[in-house]
């Protein structure tokens, strides 16, 4: 039927923008506990070392949204 559109792999903008917000929160918190594993590191190096890579696995993960995005067809 003409009237309904074809939707394959075209997202909303709803998606969209939830998945904005994911990808800020992910770069920024990481890179926030990315830091704080920095400073603890000096106290307890074990538990510094845990934070940093929790950090830097939050940040890349974020990273490799913001490449998901790039490939995303949005709605006209």
């Amino acid at each position: 039927m003409a009237f309904f559109k074809d939707a394959t792999g075209i997202t909303s903008s709803r998606a969209i923008t939830r998945m904005h917000k994911l990808i800020w929160a992910l770069i920024f918190g990481g890179l926030l506990t990315l830091v704080l594993g920095v400073a603890v590191k000096r106290a307890d190096s074990t538990t510094g070392w845990c934070l940093v890579a929790a950090g830097a696995l939050l940040a890349s993960a974020g990273a490799m949204l913001i490449y998901a995005r790039s490939k995303m067809k949005t709605e006209p």
